[in-house]
């Protein structure tokens, strides 16, 4: 809870193959609501024990409260456009809100035009929490105006463009699944009238179609197509004998979780299917022959999956609405995929090859159920270099997913389907290290990444995660050996998976919009990177070094990475009111002689009212360097790096943060404390 003045009146003191005022950012292009009735919930322990700014952080919102800021932006949209400068034949129309734990609100729009709906069009604007517009990251940097609305190709010629391609891709049963729609199209270039096509019936290897293909109205041209089917107590195959929710007389709906459930298809291709249920709470036997182990895989790899994004990222849902998605298991025979479906919001996966290897591994899931997220937050066209970064962002969550589960049957790795031998010989899909080991994906960006295959084309946003998770070179992660390169040769040092990864999910549901490129998600992340841990960061820099690495962007200032020792602490202290001192404990070895005049002290400490605290760094011999005295009056919260001149104090042994609260009613905690030897 905020202070307030008459509170404190006595006191001194953040899977395969308005335009002026804001600051404006277009995530295309070369490599160069005030808080009303809502509070900014608290975010969950798993984000506190990372050291951030914690306003930057995403609330923990509930679905009432997502929807009542969503209904706030949709009741001021006319007077955003009018702060954007938009024309009068320009309408916005909200698809989504998040909002920061300082209040800081972040609101996804789509436009239209003349009632037409704009493809490439979307735009976020960011709003402090007294409703004062801060920015504004925009999807295409061209001007919505001068539109001429007149067709002169028909729709039935844009319709058999359409099924044509679909034909050529090897599609069966093809056929429209909606008359053309009129659009106008701004994702690439000054933008033009255009026709919006579906393709229905099946992909060549039997996986649904949604092929969208866009028309220019005008010469009758494509002028862009893209892919809309994203692949990608049980005794489960892959994780050994876990506990699923589930509901009374028994079926796989797991009430806790947004009422999950999980259907069997019995090979079918349509449908729904049939939802799994039995005479007791036990589910499959561990083996493909019984077809409810799938089922439970599925079950509990979404289970996990919306725990993670919950209890890590403050996300109720991949809509942030409470609501899941369901699962399908034994889609068609031997069918050797799984795929994510905006259409019926589900996952579904195949048996794999002979019915034996069903890909229901928790990684799998979780990279379907993350193409939803990114559905329903950046909107990534699935096709070019967004296309690739939709793909890494499931292939990012899937690893952070299988960290996260800690099931001992199927440790975490920056390996993708690992378990389910899609191959045959025993081999990963993707390797995040190196991700040319597969034979197909790029390591590194160039100018031609966007023409390849967006499972491939996932490589270089693959490799800069593990870069930035942990660093170039060669080290072991629960027994899998890696060696990742750099595409400069010089070495990138890791911040770890869990900054990483928060990192790329700030990015994602506050940065991109549906057209970034890599050189747009560089600047993406590295805004990100600037708000959670503050420009000129540690982190922000290994930001820029990781992107560096991969090929998109220079290094920063054009140095190498930072070669200093890091020891940190993220465990949270917890600080009484008004009451005693309590420490947060960092014991350094390996430094050979005495801390030096510049050491780095990265404080994060969670108040309500820092004009309480005294901060101090505790060295080893006991002698006390004081950081921060009762100042800052009723602001919240202590992220501040400071310089001690420990010169006189050996470097290796405890160190201590050592935090008081010296008044009453404001309490809090210290969220981390990260010392570094140059």
């Amino acid at each position: 809870m905020r202070s307030t003045p008459s509170r404190r009146a006595t006191a001194t003191g953040a899977l395969i193959a308005a335009a002026a005022m804001l600051a404006v950012s277009v995530q295309t292009g070369a490599a160069t609501a005030a808080d009303g009735p809502l509070g900014a919930a608290a975010a969950p322990k798993a984000q506190n024990a990372i050291a951030t700014n914690p306003g930057k952080l995403p609330a923990d919102l509930t679905p009432a409260e997502r929807t009542a800021l969503i209904k706030a932006a949709d009741a001021d949209k006319a007077d955003t456009a009018k702060a954007l400068g938009l024309g009068t034949q320009e309408k916005l129309v909200v698809r989504d809100v998040v909002k920061d734990r300082d209040g800081t609100t972040h609101t996804r729009y789509e436009r239209t035009y003349a009632g037409l709906p704009v493809l490439g069009g979307d735009l976020i604007v960011a709003e402090n929490k007294a409703g004062t517009p801060t920015g504004v990251v925009k999807s295409s940097r061209a001007e919505l105006k001068n539109v001429d609305l007149t067709a002169s190709v028909a729709p039935a010629a844009a319709e058999k463009q359409a099924l044509g391609l679909a034909r050529a891709e090897g599609s069966e049963k093809t056929a429209a699944e909606r008359a053309p729609r009129k659009v106008v199209w701004m994702a690439q270039g000054a933008p033009v009238l255009a026709y919006e096509t579906v393709v229905g019936g099946l992909q060549h290897d039997g996986t649904p179609n949604e092929l969208h293909v866009v028309t220019d109205a005008k010469t009758g041209a494509k002028l862009y197509e893209w892919q809309a089917v994203h692949n990608g107590t049980g005794n489960t195959q892959y994780s050994g004998q876990v506990t699923l929710g589930t509901a009374p007389s028994y079926t796989l709906t797991d009430t806790a979780r947004g009422n999950h459930k999980t259907y069997n298809l019995n090979r079918g291709t349509s449908g729904t299917g049939t939802l799994f249920s039995g005479s007791d709470d036990i589910w499959g036997d561990g083996t493909p022959q019984n077809l409810e182990t799938a089922g439970a895989d599925a079950h509990y790899g979404a289970a996990l999956t919306w725990d993670y994004y919950k209890n890590v990222h403050g996300r109720n849902g991949i809509r942030g609405d409470g609501v899941a998605p369901y699962s399908r298991v034994h889609y068609g025979n031997a069918y050797v995929n799984a795929f994510w479906q905006d259409s019926c919001f589900c996952m579904t996966y195949g048996d794999g090859s002979a019915n034996a290897k069903p890909l229901t591994s928790i990684d799998v899931a979780a990279h379907e159920m993350t193409h939803g997220l990114t559905s329903n937050t950046a909107k990534l066209v699935y096709s070019g270099e967004s296309g690739g970064l939709n793909e890494a962002t499931s292939d990012i969550f899937a690893a952070a997913v299988e960290f996260y589960a800690n099931n001992a049957q199927d440790q975490g790795d920056y390996l993708v389907g690992e378990k389910i031998d899609i191959r045959g010989n025993g081999t990963p899909l993707r390797y995040m290290d190196k991700p040319s080991r597969d034979g197909s994906s790029k390591d590194y960006w160039y100018s031609g990444i966007g023409s390849v295959d967006v499972h491939y084309s996932s490589g270089p946003a693959n490799h800069w995660f593990y870069l930035l998770s942990e660093g170039s070179g060669a080290k072991t992660v629960n027994g899998v050996a890696y060696d990742s390169p750099t595409s400069d040769g010089l070495p990138v040092t890791g911040i770890g998976r869990d900054k990483a990864a928060l990192i790329w999910f700030k990015a994602l549901t506050t940065k991109f919009t549906s057209s970034t490129n890599y050189a747009g998600a560089r600047t993406g992340t590295v805004a990100a990177a600037t708000e959670l841990y503050g420009a000129g960061s540690p982190e922000v820099l290994a930001v820029e070094h990781a992107w560096a690495g991969v090929n998109v962007g220079t290094r920063p200032g054009g140095t190498e990475p930072p070669t200093g020792k890091v020891f940190e602490n993220t465990a949270d202290v917890s600080i009484p009111d008004n009451g005693v001192a309590v420490t947060s404990t960092v014991n350094v070895t390996g430094v050979t002689g005495n801390a030096p005049s510049t050491l780095k002290v990265d404080v994060n400490i969670v108040h309500t009212y820092v004009g309480d605290l005294v901060v101090d760094l505790v060295a080893p011999d006991g002698t006390v360097y004081n950081l921060h005295n009762r100042t800052g009056g009723s602001a919240d919260n202590i992220v501040q790096t400071y310089t001690v001149n420990a010169s006189s104090e050996v470097a290796n042994g405890a160190w201590k943060l050592r935090a008081q609260d010296k008044a009453r009613v404001d309490t809090g905690y210290i969220n981390s404390v990260k010392l570094t030897f140059p």
